[in-house]
């Protein structure tokens, strides 16, 4: 059985979710204070 190569090619392209995942950190937050907001936007006008 052959294993898989542990490095990457050097012509490697870096895919979409390889590309994503260090900025979780940062996007993850801001969409859930952005979703908090939108949320309580809506209480307000339905109140």
């Amino acid at each position: 059985m052959s294993a898989a190569p542990s490095t990457p090619a050097p012509g490697h392209e870096p895919d979409a979710v390889e590309a994503i995942v260090p900025l979780i950190p940062f996007v993850l937050p801001a969409v859930g204070g952005v979703l908090i907001f939108l949320l309580a936007f809506i209480a307000v006008v339905m109140a």
